[in-house]
Formats: C-alpha cells, structure tokens, sequence
C-alpha cells in the first residue's frame, strides 16, 4: 500500500567501504552521525547505523564521523565520531538486523582506525594503539595491548597476516613498519614526497603471508614494496607507477588522478566465473585464462577525460622477483562518471543477471555499475550496464544537517524542508523530490509555485525574507513577533499570508507578483480565551476549483470548543461551524479540507486520539473515532492528506512508526469505528533515529524526516506490476474502495433493499448474477463476472417488477440461465435450483470486487433471500424483516463456526467470522409489530431444530416480541420441556424456574421422581410434595432460596422464589445476578397473565429504559415504552435527543449514553409507527418539522456512510414531511385569532414513489388508545347567548408549545385538536352487510386494515384510564353502548382530513 519509494540518507564523504555478505553487498559511507548501507547493485538504501546507538550521550552532538574501518572476516562495521568508537554487526540470521556489537572510549580525538581479525588499530592525535578483543561478562571487550606515540597518524592497516602493521603520518613522508605482537618498530620506509594512501596486497592463497605493501604519494604515483630474499621481513622498493605509466600525456592534470588496486581475490572469482560461462577458445577466453593462471595484478586509474586504464603487473609471486612486467591490459572509452573518482571498489556482482560477474563503486560522484569483465575488457559498451549515478539522484544531494520541520504547497507538488542552519526547497512532481535551491537558517516557512519561491521568519530580526530560485533574498519585510506561518488558499493573482502572534492576533501578508506587502493586524471574534489557531490542511484545495467558501483557520479555545473559520477581506473572519469537544488539556490538533479535526489530549491512561467531525447537532456530537494509546506510546506529528473525492486520510507520527488511518464505510452486519489503521509504517529496521516530522506529498506520498534524512512512501513500481491484490497496491485505490459507493449486489446494498421491502429489486439484482454466472460457465471462464448496473429508478419505484412483469421481463433477460433438459422453454423464475446453482457457482469463484468475507455475507443474502421469498406470501412486512435477520443470525453464526482462521489482509483486516449471542434488538422490534407472529414462532423453533431451549429464546428475543398471554405460557412451556430434554442427564434444576412460573410445580415433582442419580432427589421430593398455598410452605421455599443465593446457585435461587410466591425477588435474582433482563422480563409476563402487571412495570421502568438511555439504545427504549402504553414517547425516542427527552420522563435516568443515530431503520420504523394510534400521533406532533427533518438527513447520511447512496436520495426524495398548514384568521366578533387547518390539496400528477415508506402515509384507521375526554379543548367555545362570551383560539394563551418551530408547533397541536374532536363525534356510517340482507342475521363485519404491514392491534388497558375495546373500532365507551342500543353496525370512519373539510 505504502511501499518505501526512495530514501534521501545525505551525502557520502571522502570515505567509501563495502562489505560482502551472503545476499548482498554494501557500500557503507558516513553521513552526519550515521552510517548509510546501500545495496551495490543499484545504490538503494538498505539501512543507517546511528552512532548514538552506541552512545546515546551523543545523541545531540553536532561532529559527524570520519573514519569508518571493515572486518570483512568478522562481518564489523567500526566507525568513530571524535574520541569515541563504535562497531555494529550484522545477525547471523537476518542480514537486515544489525546491532552494536562494542564500543571503545578513548582520551583522545581519533584520526584513523582499522580492524581486521578481531584485532582493533587505532591512530589518535598522541599515537596508535592495539587492541584486541575479548569477552567479559559475556560481552564482547576491547583490551589494549601496546600503544607507541606517533604525531597524529593519517591511516594504519593490517598486513594480512595480522602480523605487521604499517602507518605514516602527513607531517612525515615515511611508511613506519610495527610489529603487531609486540608494538615494536621494525623499519622506516621513506618516501619523495608526502603520502596520501598505503594498503597490502591481498594474497590469493590465504596459506601465504608474503609482505608486499603498496603505497600512493601526493604526485599519485604508485611504488610496491617486496621482501628481499634473505630478509623476509624487510620491504624493498621494487617497482613505480606513475602517472606516464598509464599514458603518453605529458599534462599535468593528468598526475592529479589516483590510481586503485583491486582485491585480487575478488577479479579471481569473475573471472572463473566467467570461464565457466566459455566452451570455446577465443581471444576473451586466452586473455581470461592468462590473468587466472599468471595471478596478474591489476591497477586501474580513470583518467581526466573519464577514460578507464587498467594495468596488469606479473611475476610478483614470483623469488626473487626480479622478472617482474608490466604492460596495459585495457584502455576504455570515456565511461558515465562526471570526473576522476577518489574512492573506487571492484566488489563480486550479486545482479541477478549471470553475464555480470563484477560490481563497479565509485565516488565522488557516488555511482555504481554492473560489469562483464569479459566484454569489459574486450571494449564493447555492452560489457557495463549503469546501474545508477548519484548526481541524478537528489537522495545523495540533501543537506546532512538534522531536520527540523516540513512545509509544502497546498497541492504537495512544492516542499520546503526546515533544517538546522539551512532551508532547502524541493518541487515533487512525479512522487519524487527534485532539489532547487537552499537558503539561510529561518525558523518558520512558507512555500509558493512548486518549491520555486519560500517566505522564511527569522526570530531574531522579526523579518521576513522573501527567497526566489537563487540563493539571494529577493525581499524583506519587517513583521511582529509571530509564533506560526502559514498561506491561505491562492487567489487569482496573490496569495495571503498569515501569522499568528503569542497573543493570537492575525498579521495580513500579501504576497503577490514576487513581492511582500503588510496589510493589516486582525484577530477572531471569540470571547474566550484560545489555545490554538492553526490552519486547515489545504491538501484537497487543489482538486477543486478554488473559492472563497473555503474554511481556512480552526480555533481552539481552553475549554475545547472547536470553531472553524473562513476569511473574506470585505466581511473578515467569518465562522462556519462551532463543535464542543469537552476537551480541556489539548496537547495537538490538526484539521483537514473536510472539516476532520484530530485532537490529542493526555489522560491517566495513555495519550487519547480523538476525531471529530464538524457536523455537530442534536443527532451528532461531531465524535467520530477514539482510541488510547499505551502510556509509552507518545503521538509526535498529525498531517492530514485527501483523496480526489475528499475523503480524509490521517498520519499519526510516534517515535518510531506511523499510523495511516482512513475512513471506513459503516456496515449493517457489525458496529465498527468509523476510522481505522489500514497501514503501519515502521522504521526501526531503516534508521535508528526517531521520526521529527512527516507531510503527505502529491499522489498520496508521504515523507518522513528522522534526523537528517528522509524516507517517501509511496506506490512503487513493484506495487505496480503486483495484479494479484488490486484491491490494497494503492492508498488512494483503497481509501476510494471504502468510502465510495457500493455495487448493486454488494451485500449491505441487499440487506437495505431487503429491509426497506425492495424484495422483487432484490431478486432482480440475484437473478442478474445467476444469468451473469451461467454465461462465464458457459463460456468455460468462471473467473469474473460483470452486471449491469440497476437504473437509479428501480430504488425509488414503488413497486419494481409486478408479478405480471417479471414472468415477461426476466424470460427475455435471462433466457440462458441454466437451461434444463425437460423444460428449456419455460420462464426464468427466482427457484430454489435456479440459486442454488449461483451459491455454487460463487463458492468456486468469489466475486472479485468483495473481500471474502463480504463474499460470504452475499451467499448468505442470496441463501436467505431465497427462504423469505418462498414465506412471504403469508409474512407481513415486519415478520420479513424480522426472519431476514433471524436467517442471518444463524448463517452468519453456522459460517463463524465452520470457517477458520486465516490469515490476516494486507489492509488489517481478519477474515475471521464472528458470530453473535443473540439477534439486535432492532431485529425483535419488527417481530413485535407484525401480525403473522405464529409463522415467525414456527420458523424460529424450526431454526432452533424445534429443541428451543431458553438460551435460543434470549437470543431470538421471543418472550419480548411474542403477544397473548396464552401464547407465552405455551412457548415457556417448550422451552421448559426442551430445556429439561436438552441434556442427557435430564436434571430437573435446569427446568425448574420456567416450570414453576407456569405453576406446574406437580410436573416439577414428577420429574424429580425420575432423577434417582440426583444427590438432591429425596429432599426435592419431600419439599415439593408441601402445599405452596399455605404461608408454612411458602416461608420454606424463600428460606431455601435465600440459602441457594449465599451458595450462588441463582437461577435455582430464583425458582425457590417463585416457589414462596416472591416474583419481585425472583426478578431482582434475574436481573442482578443473573444479569438477564429477558428472563425476568419472561416470567413477568407469563405470571402477571399480560402487560399490565406493577413487576414488569418496574422491570421496564427501573432497568430496561434507563439500560436504553445508557447504552443509547433507541430500539430497546421504544419497545419498552410501547410495552408500558406510553407510545408517544415509544415514537419520541426514535427521533429526540435522549438528552432532550430524560428530563420530560416520569421516571429518573441518571446516565445517558451517546445518540446512536447510525441506524437507518430508525427512520423506516418511526414512519411505520408515528400515525399508527394516537398516541403515536400525539407524540409526533412533539417532534418539530425542524427536527423530523434533520433527523432525516442525519438518516441520508448514515446511508451515504455505508455506502448506500442511492438509497438515501431514494429517501431524501420520498419523505413524507405530512404537516398540516396554519393560518391564523379573524374569529368574528372579537377579531382574535384562530388557527384554522388548511387541508393539503391533492396531487394533480403522479405523486412521488414512496420507498417503502407507505406506513408514514395517512393510514385508513388509527387505533384509539388514550381518553379523549381528558384532552383539552381544541376548538373556540361557541358565544353566549348575551354575546359577551369571548371566543377562544384554538392554542391557548397559557399553552406550553416549543419555542422553536413555533407556527409549526401550532399547526400540530391544531391538528392534533381536531383529531381528537372528530373522535369525540358519535359518527356512523354503515358499512354494506350481506347479513342484513337476511332478517335472521345479526352480525357484524368490523374493516380490517387496509395494509398487511401494520402492526396488529391490540387492547391498550390503562390503570388510570377507561380501558377502551378496539376490535369493534369504536370512539368511546359512550358509542359501544349506543351501538349495543341500536343493535346496529356502527364503525368510526378513520380520520382524513381531506374528508374532514
């Protein structure tokens, strides 16, 4: 996702080692206070060794090292910085795993160091000292062995042998020859001229030691140095090259180039490897086998005109050596390099190319290149392949002093990097840096026009200095003391500048045709006391057309409160927006283009993220996301990047690693946060240094500053040539895939369509996958399968495909869908064989743009699909929802058990299935609102294999949806008996509770007669045969229960209770200690024979509703106040802020938890149940249209967060805002004014489709569940005879309406009014009776409802209400008894107010 695209590590010095490893090789050169690892072969970084690692004392000392030494044998790494020394190793398992292996402290400053062996040589400004290396404590030690004073030696080296150790120092112009046993001296060589650089001739048998030392003057000429025959440890000048040695030029530069010796071990192994390529004899194959077998010595120099001249020496090997030759092996055409190179390093080639058996190193300019010695030596171009050179690479060019801060353009296409003592600029076009210019030491920048043109402040002069291309200012202007810099969105012509002073105060700086002008000093509109003013990330400003609309500054104030704000240069400083975050210690905040604002703020158990969106109002408290970190764990840097869609990407900075966090769609199936981690980026195995800063780049790159150098992470090319995950290769790719809208068959699409009644949509959407799939079959290609897209309309359409359409639509679309033998010409139907044949088919091939598990939640949509469609002529709509759920409860639950682990997705995410305890509560609400409750029992028990024990009945909600008192005893009553049968030992403790709330206490005692293996079988039997209805016996069973509580046996506790008659006690057990509100919900109900009964009412009130407002748990909140006849507020909750409705409760709720309006079906239930009574009706005329209209949006976009866009314009367009309208007119005699109902007219044309939402619409009857008589007036009296009767309006003056929406407020409670009023008119309207036809015939025909989808009504008992029988749909108690006088069929008509009118 994020791949390391290049590493920018600084410069490389005059120094260039490499060291050859099993799987790679690297060149190691120091920079600053590290040291910088490179793959070989194509210069790539691999990793830095920070010397602090060694000694962290160091961490902020400003020297750099200079000295670096390579034992190859041991595989060390010794570097010193000052008078300190430090040497990593590698780990023998991973090569990417590097150490400190040891260090050594001395009292001097070093000057020159080597190791080889084990064995340590080091030069200071007093002399050079042995050391050697031993373990103590089991840990490696350096221990001195001889020190000898040297006036500041330039470099020492090892013999090869170990046993000789040669040095010379600039002051002298002699090779000093020590004995490395004993620290002796043991010969001074002398020299003409001074000398630059010494080494030994590396032996190719290692069972040789022979002394040959060659060594380089300042005119770099080159003398060897051979032991004489009877002197075998005296050196003696046997041959030079010198500059005419390598050509016949006479020019003086040309004696300024230094001359190299490769390891003859090394070009030993090319070239075998390259004989090993030959079968045949030719010339390159001669001239390889003559260097193999004659151990020629090479010595390369490149000369001034980049020309490469290789000289071969034979006969060294040879005693005495006194045939010695030398001649030019290979003169080259000039080669890539910029000039003469000080450091070059022939190394064994690790390309996976086999022509190449050489790597070529060199610097200055750090460059390398793969080399054929065989077609290098025969002169052919072919024979170097350039792998890379530096001074095309701005990764060697940055500044090696240490980071301090990024800045870039709005777009990221220009950046600006704040340095110690230097400000550089760099433009990003194409996801990789390009260096421009770099200026003076500034402590704050700003950066215009791609990196061509920076504003830095200096705090010390308060001036501002305006830097163009070239290293010159061009300007300064003389400001305030400010604290932060930043630019606001670019104008036309000009861009603005701002500063914030300590006292945020605004300081005006135009910038505009390359010159500075201060305007003005400004400040924002707040009356408290601010912490913060920062700038909004302008990061997405680029990808639309810029506006003045554009929020540009977020402030902070103490007591947390966010306000965002735009700049107009007529109006000012306008605020756009206002969140309180409750957030009082915040320590950093950022905010993006969308208006995302991340805070972090240190709590007692770690620091604490927070993301926040500016959409703050009664549905949304603007918290999006929170997470704490561990205490360790503390955030450095937030940088906010955006998608071309704006969708909001954040990078959280810790020491040590980055978090990317992204949106993500909300889902249906499981409550997950809105944010998530979708990539790490960890930096320990490139760099010891901590992260100082991190800025996202253009195209979604981001670059990351750990102490002088720099890392961009992006999209690489090996990311891009990997097809095998394209749904995670790019950030910005994947971000889009979680936010943007979903495909039809995407799942959470189904399950939305599913529940709002597009089932025929649904079908059509399968139907296409199954005719998509039986073509890839076909066509023998079952690898992707492509649908068309359904028209925007089939979402809004009422009803999508008729039965009548679809057998004639479908048999044209899909007439090649799995045609069978016997019946090839009939239509294409939605059957069982049909999907059956898709679930098959999409087990084999998934659908490739889900994930698999979003693949195994569309086969299990399609699966229960298909079981609600064979149901659903005899379901109502709630019972399709509520089966819906049910199958995919025990789906997803079967699929969580049968599907293993697996590995874990490249974005974070596991494949791992959960399954669930039980169904949403949701889930039960639409259960408890439908008719066909008999066929949702029978499938739930069928579900349940018929073996419902009480377990399955929790999970499925039963005893809170089921009505009838009869029914509930006789599904205890299973679930008893299944209870009992569900363990083979049969023990009657498990039944006994449900048992003895249905007082079946002789069954009890029957079945304790059978437990003969029980230890309790005769006390049982002897206490059950007591007669519960005496007090005697009831006292024993509380004793016993109350005995049981202390042994915390609880569910047997609380059968005893319901044994002494004890109800209140029993639920007090179920509810605290057994923590199961549905068990004594349960035997509530099942005891007090209903709804109506003071336990269930103080279950409900005491624990269900404040367990709702705590949890935020709308659905559960609504069931309970529908239970308890208060359907006014069972609607109120669905919609008001539980904040808003506690306080007008009747009963105390102390804690309240978040809103939780992410729920669409909220919506679809409060408009199925708002004019379903009038209770229902009341309470939503206590809902303003202001409100009924934000909470409707709040829906549409809680559809667009899961990716259900065109469903939420399918409700945005189909709402039904059913308001009547007010108009106050004169009242006659006295001129007040009266609010009278102005009917809505009908629609002339076709009306809107409804999306479902048919229940919100005006229903043919409302239930009556509230006494009439108690209401107020709602109509003016009618004037006393004597005319002084003074006419009220219809809202009274002392009425209590809301304060806002107030004309809306008065419309509703007028209509609520005249509701009411028509209700109270004894209206009769007979219906047509066939029985009246009859003389005999006496019944009645009551109407039905006129849709199946409303819920069924029951009676509404009230305690301190009549009680008002509504299967004869009557008005009153007064009606039922005129309609029993008249002996008549009397109906009340439902109440229209068109009709009305």
């Amino acid at each position: 996702m994020l791949d390391l695209v290049k590493a920018y590590p600084g410069p490389p010095g005059d120094v260039l080692e490499y060291l050859e490893l099993t799987q790679h090789t690297f060149l190691i050169y120091p920079s600053a206070d590290s040291l910088i690892l490179l793959r070989a072969q194509d210069l790539s970084f691999f990793r830095s060794l920070s010397f602090w690692e060694a000694f962290p004392s160091s961490f902020e000392d400003r020297q750099v090292i200079k000295h670096i030494t390579i034992d190859a044998g041991h595989k060390l790494v010794a570097a010193s910085l000052g008078h300190l020394i430090a040497i990593w190793s590698p780990s023998a398992a991973r090569e990417d795993f590097w150490t400190v292996h040891s260090s050594v402290n001395l009292p001097h400053q070093v000057t020159c160091l080597d190791l080889k062996g084990g064995i340590l040589s080091v030069g200071t400004e007093k002399g050079i000292s042995v050391y050697t290396l031993s373990l103590q404590d089991h840990l490696p030690a350096w221990t001195r062995k001889w020190t000898s004073r040297l006036c500041s030696p330039a470099q020492v080296t090892f013999s090869p042998s170990l046993t000789h150790l040669a040095t010379f120092s600039p002051a002298e112009k002699a090779v000093r020859i020590f004995s490395t046993a004993m620290g002796r001296q043991i010969q001074n060589i002398p020299h003409p001229r001074p000398l630059r650089k010494i080494g030994w001739r590396a032996p190719i048998d290692s069972t040789r030691d022979d002394l040959i030392l060659y060594t380089v003057t300042s005119d770099f000429a080159l003398r060897i140095f051979l032991p004489v025959l009877d002197s075998p440890n005296h050196l003696q000048l046997h041959t030079t090259l010198d500059a005419s040695s390598f050509t016949s030029s006479s020019q003086s530069e040309e004696r300024t180039t230094m001359v190299f010796w490769p390891d003859r071990r090394i070009i030993q192994r090319a070239v075998a490897r390259e004989l090993s390529k030959l079968h045949s004899e030719d010339s390159q194959s001669k001239r390889l086998k003559e260097i193999e077998d004659g151990a020629w010595d090479l010595f390369v120099r490149v000369l001034v005109d980049r020309t490469m001249i290789i000289r071969a020496i034979a006969n060294i090997d040879r005693r005495p050596p006194t045939l010695l030759k030398q001649f030019t092996l290979h003169h080259s055409l000039p080669i890539d390099l910029e000039f003469s190179p000080d450091n070059l390093h022939f190394m064994t080639s690790k390309s996976l190319d086999s022509d190449y058996s050489l790597t070529l190193a060199t610097t200055p300019p750090l460059s390398s290149r793969d080399i054929s010695l065989r077609l290098f030596l025969d002169g052919r171009k072919e024979g170097v392949h350039h792998a890379i050179n530096a001074p095309e690479d701005p990764a060697f060019s940055v500044h090696p002093a240490k980071i301090i801060s990024f800045a870039r353009t709005a777009n990221g296409t220009g950046l600006a990097i704040l340095r110690d003592d230097v400000v550089e600029s760099y433009s990003t076009d194409g996801g990789s840096l390009k260096r421009i210019a770099h200026w003076r030491y500034g402590d704050l920048v700003v950066v215009f026009d791609q990196g061509h043109c920076t504003v830095t402040y200096s705090t010390a002069t308060s001036m501002l200095s305006l830097n163009m291309d070239s290293s010159a200012i061009t300007q300064t202007v003389k400001v305030p003391t400010i604290n932060s810099l930043f630019a606001l969105p670019a104008g036309d012509k000009d861009t603005m500048i701002i500063g914030v002073t300590p006292d945020f105060s605004l300081v005006h700086i135009n910038y505009s045709s390359q010159e500075l002008v201060l305007l003005e000093e400004s400040s924002l509109p707040l009356t408290e006391t601010l912490k913060f003013i920062l700038p909004v990330d302008p990061m997405s400003w680029s990808h639309y057309p810029q506006t003045n609309t554009q929020d540009t500054l977020l402030s902070i104030t103490a007591s947390g409160e966010l306000a965002f704000w735009r700049h107009d240069r007529t109006d000012g400083w306008t605020s756009t927006g206002r969140v309180h975050t409750g957030k009082a210690n915040i320590r950093l905040a950022r905010c993006s283009s969308a208006k995302k604002t991340v805070l972090v703020t240190p709590t007692p158990a770690g620091e604490e993220l927070t993301i926040w969106d500016s959409q703050e109002s009664e549905f949304s408290r603007g918290l999006e996301f929170t997470q704490v970190f561990e205490p360790e764990e503390i955030v450095n840097d937030l940088d906010w990047s955006s998608t071309y869609q704006s969708h909001s990407i954040l990078a959280v900075g810790f020491s040590r690693h980055i978090l990317i966090m992204c949106e993500q769609r909300m889902t249906y199936f499981e409550q997950e946060p809105a944010w998530r981690v979708c990539h790490k980026i960890d930096i320990p195995l490139l760099t010891s240094h901590s992260i100082i800063d991190s800025i996202w780049l253009s195209g979604g790159s981001l670059l990351v500053g750990a102490g002088h150098q720099m890392f961009l992470y992006g999209r690489s090319e090996q990311s891009l040539s990997r097809e095998t995950e394209p749904r995670s290769n790019d950030l910005l790719d994947y971000v889009l895939q979680q936010n943007a809208p979903l495909l039809d068959f995407h799942p959470q699409v189904l399950l939305q369509c599913l529940l709002w009644g597009r089932v025929e949509l649904v079908k059509d959407i399968i139907l296409k996958l199954a005719n998509a799939a039986a073509v890839a079959e076909h066509q023998d290609s079952p690898v992707s399968i492509k649908i068309d897209p359904q028209a925007v309309e089939d979402f809004w359409s009422s009803d999508h495909i008729t039965v009548k359409d679809s057998s004639t639509q479908v048999k044209k679309q899909y007439q090649l869908l799995f045609d069978h033998e016997d019946s090839s010409d009939d239509e294409i139907s939605f059957t069982r064989p049909v999907i059956t044949r898709l679930l098959e088919f999409l087990e084999k091939n998934p659908m490739p743009e889900l994930t698999q598990l979003e693949n195994v939640h569309l086969s299990i949509l399609i699966q229960t699909t298909l079981e609600i469609d064979e149901q659903r002529r005899a379901l109502d709509a709630n019972g399709l929802r509520y089966l819906i759920s049910m199958r995919l409860f025990y789906l997803i639950n079967e699929r969580a058990a049968s599907v293993p682990e697996t590995a874990t997705l490249s974005a974070g995410i596991s494949n791992k299935l959960s399954g669930r305890g039980r169904i949403r509560y949701r889930d039960i609400i639409w259960a408890y609102h439908s008719e066909t409750q008999e066929i949702l029992l029978a499938a739930s028990s069928a579900a349940c294999g018929n073996k419902m024990t009480w377990n399955d009945a929790r999970a499925l909600g039963v005893f809170l949806w089921l009505h009838g008192h009869e029914q509930l005893k006789a599904q205890m009553e299973v679930v008893a008996r299944n209870q009992y049968m569900a363990d083979d030992s049969r023990d009657p403790t498990a039944c006994s509770l449900l048992y003895f709330a249905l007082r079946k206490i002789k069954l009890v005692h029957g079945l304790w007669k059978q437990a003969a293996w029980h230890p309790e079988q005769k006390i049982m039997l002897k206490f059950l045969s007591k007669n519960f209805d005496e007090p005697q016996s009831r006292t024993a069973a509380l004793k016993n229960a109350f005995a049981l509580l202390a042994k915390q046996r609880f569910e047997y506790a609380a059968a005893f209770f319901l044994l002494g008659g004890s109800l209140k006690d029993a639920v007090n057990v179920c509810l605290k200690h057994l923590k199961d509100f549905q068990l004594a919900v349960a035997i509530a109900r099942v005891i007090e024979q209903g709804d109506d009964g003071p336990i269930l009412r103080d279950i409900l009130e005491r624990t269900v509703i404040p367990t709702a407002f705590r949890e935020g748990n709308r659905w559960l909140g609504s069931w309970a106040f529908w239970v308890l006849r208060r359907r006014d507020l069972a609607v109120r909750i669905l919609v008001t802020p539980l904040v808003e409705l506690a306080p007008t409760l009747p009963i105390p709720v102390s804690e309240i938890g978040d809103n939780h309006y992410d729920d669409p079906s909220l919506a679809l239930l409060f408009s199925q149940i708002r004019s379903m009574t009038l209770q229902t009706v009341k309470g939503t005329s206590e809902i303003s249209g202001r409100t009924e209209f934000r909470f409707v949006m709040q829906i549409a976009r809680v559809f667009c967060r899961m990716g259900c866009h065109v469903l939420a314009l399918a409700l945005v367009r189909s709402w039904p805002f059913a308001r009547p309208i007010t108009s106050l007119q004169s009242s006659g005699t006295d001129g007040a004014p009266a609010a009278e109902i102005i009917p809505r007219p009908e629609p002339v044309g076709p009306t809107r489709p409804d999306f479902a939402l048919r229940g919100s619409r005006r229903r043919s009857q409302i239930a009556i569940d509230m006494d009439i008589s108690g209401l107020p007036p709602t109509r003016r009296g009618s004037p006393s005879p004597e005319g002084r009767g003074e006419s009220k309006s219809v809202v009274e003056a002392g009425e209590m309406l809301p304060e806002a929406d107030s004309a809306d407020a008065i419309a509703r409670h007028a209509a609520l009014g005249n509701l009411m009023r028509s209700a109270r008119k004894n209206i009769s309207t007979p219906e047509f009776d066939m029985d009246s036809f009859f003389p005999t015939s006496t019944s009645t025909i009551s109407p039905l409802p006129a849709l199946s989808e409303q819920p069924a009504q029951e009676s509404v008992p009230d305690l301190k209400q009549p009680e008002i029988k509504t299967e004869e749909t009557a008005a009153g108690t007064n009606l039922m008894k005129a309609k029993a006088k008249a002996n008549a069929p009397v109906v009340v008509p439902e109440f229209d107010m068109n009709n009305f009118f």
